[in-house]
């Protein structure tokens, strides 16, 4: 098998999962951005929210950041929002820390030819996104990152894979290997968009948000370093997919 790329997910993946209380981070946003009324402008914002991921999750409609601002009744820009981006900055801070092993990957990756891809479910604009990568040393190893804020659709739409094999410059969606966390989005998603998969199961997934199908993945792997000797077997033809079972949760997420 020719492995031209490996392109990961990002929260749950790249970011370890954490489970955390999303109305909280509206909360430090509204309280920012209208201290006198916060609980209600933090309401609103998750609300808005919902509706965003369930269009997302029915409809693979994607939605950015600013968008959520503007349908919650606000105005994503000025002072009140920047003080509100940067409160709720702030509180994202610890959740986006990146798994120790996704640097060495990348260069191991990288050093054999192939390219490093990005493929996030996100609102979040891609200045956010980079802000992280930068931090833990990892936005010069990625060659290529789509962030489904910028374009029409969110995973599982072939359209997110497909723009994911543009921005790392393949063409052949057997050549490409996605890594993500989630079995409906990600996995369900890349192998009906022609790619091999491999499923890292360490998320505790709310039942909400799995959607209609749990895909099968090609592999299963316990920590991102199990995926450079997995993807070399492949391209030397020695691999055999890993058992798609599934580990008891451990807690991890992002």
């Amino acid at each position: 098998m020719t492995v031209s790329a490996v392109i990961f997910d990002w929260g749950g993946t790249l970011t370890p999962w954490h489970t955390v209380d999303l109305h909280d981070q509206w909360r430090h946003y509204a309280r920012a951005y209208d201290p006198a009324h916060g609980d209600e402008v933090s309401a609103a914002l998750r609300a808005a929210e919902d509706e965003a991921w369930r269009r997302s999750r029915e409809e693979h409609r994607a939605t950015a950041f600013d968008t959520i601002v503007r349908a919650a009744g606000l105005e994503p820009s000025g002072p009140a929002h920047q003080r509100g981006v940067e409160a709720y900055r702030a509180w994202w801070e610890p959740h986006t820390l990146s798994d120790p092993d996704a640097a060495p990957l990348f260069r191991a990756l990288r050093e054999r030819g192939i390219r490093v891809g990005v493929l996030s479910n996100t609102v979040w604009p891609r200045d956010d996104h980079e802000l992280v990568f930068a931090r833990d040393g990892l936005l010069d190893l990625i060659d290529g990152a789509v962030y489904t804020s910028e374009i029409a659709h969110t995973k599982p739409h072939p359209e997110a894979f497909r723009a994911a094999m543009a921005a790392v410059g393949v063409d052949r969606p057997e050549h490409c290997v996605f890594v993500g966390d989630r079995l409906f989005d990600d996995i369900h998603g890349a192998r009906s968009a022609g790619m091999r998969a491999v499923h890292v199961p360490h998320s505790e997934i709310p039942a909400l948000q799995r959607g209609h199908t749990d895909g099968e993945p090609d592999a299963v792997v316990q920590r991102l370093a199990d995926i450079l000797p997995l993807v070399d077997g492949w391209r030397s033809g020695s691999a055999t997919a890993a058992e798609p079972t599934r580990p008891a949760v451990t807690g991890r997420g992002g």
